[in-house]
């Protein structure tokens, strides 16, 4: 039997490097005997039937580290009803999909699935969060651990965002597929080197990670088991930020229960674009999703 231990409310001032001065909350769960930790902004007010929101780092990252580096859903989470939550990967990585990752979490076989749900159940106790809208958005290794969730727990996940992230390809993914529709967004750029666009193997300087499939492959797995055989609408963004040389052409299947999405963006490497901010733009795919 796996044990969940709930370890209450560590309060720490981290105003510095937020864009909002507030109480930031660090709290964890055991998970087969290891304390996973993550943190959060408690609602300012009690929320009604609010949604819960992960936001997850990549490889070698933290919770407290992308906290500080996308601050923007934790800003607007009171105003929108959701709880936007930040959290750890075994020693900084996800035990995602990707069969040749060569980190601890990945050699341990963390149990990543009982995380998730362990948090599910804290919110749910805490403040009553809404079991049907949990959302996922992670960048690169954390885009696969959304991945991974949308492939093993799709119940419990209303709809992902990856970004920078493509599915390991068929012999790089050591998943079981639930192969179940999927509310998906992707956002790749088609200059990445380290996620090719085009698929290809991914080596980062902790190591090799194996081959990824394409972006078009990836995009193909989620419109096909939403049952999508049409071709997706197509138009171009507004190019907001010039000077970044980018631009970023959206690709959208709708109309069935499920929607997905791809940002494709033009000259654009392991990095956000500046035309859109990607975890806004990730919230607004989240609550269509809701419609």
């Amino acid at each position: 039997m796996r044990l969940f231990l709930f370890s209450w409310v560590l309060i720490c001032s981290l105003s510095d490097g937020y864009s909002q001065s507030a109480a930031v909350k660090k709290d964890s769960i055991r998970v087969d005997g290891i304390d996973r930790s993550f943190w959060y902004k408690s609602p300012a007010s009690k929320l009604k039937d609010p949604s819960l929101v992960f936001i997850l780092h990549g490889s070698g990252g933290s919770g407290e580290q992308m906290l500080k580096r996308a601050p923007e859903l934790m800003d607007i989470s009171d105003q929108e009803n959701f709880i936007a939550v930040y959290p750890s990967g075994y020693l900084n990585y996800w035990n995602e999909c990707r069969k040749a990752a060569n980190s601890k979490a990945n050699q341990m076989n963390i149990n990543e699935e009982d995380f998730f749900k362990g948090m599910i159940g804290y919110f749910h106790q805490q403040y009553n969060i809404n079991r049907r809208k949990v959302f996922v958005v992670g960048t690169s290794g954390g885009g696969h651990m959304a991945y991974k969730l949308a492939l093993t727990m799709p119940d419990q996940i209303q709809a992902i965002t990856a970004i920078i992230a493509n599915l390991p390809d068929t012999n790089n993914l050591d998943c079981p597929e639930m192969r179940k529709p999927m509310n998906v967004m992707i956002v790749n750029g088609t200059k990445d080197n380290t996620n090719p666009y085009d698929g290809g193997e991914v080596i980062l300087g902790s190591g090799n990670f194996g081959f990824v499939r394409s972006t078009d492959r990836t995009f193909a797995y989620w419109s096909q088991l939403a049952g999508y055989t049409e071709s997706p609408r197509m138009r171009v963004l507004p190019d907001t930020d010039p000077n970044d040389g980018k631009t970023i052409e959206e690709y959208v299947f709708s109309g069935r229960k499920k929607e997905v999405i791809l940002l494709k963006v033009i000259g654009g490497k392991h990095d956000y674009p500046g035309d859109i901010n990607v975890h806004l733009e990730a919230w607004k795919f989240f609550k269509s999703t809701l419609k």
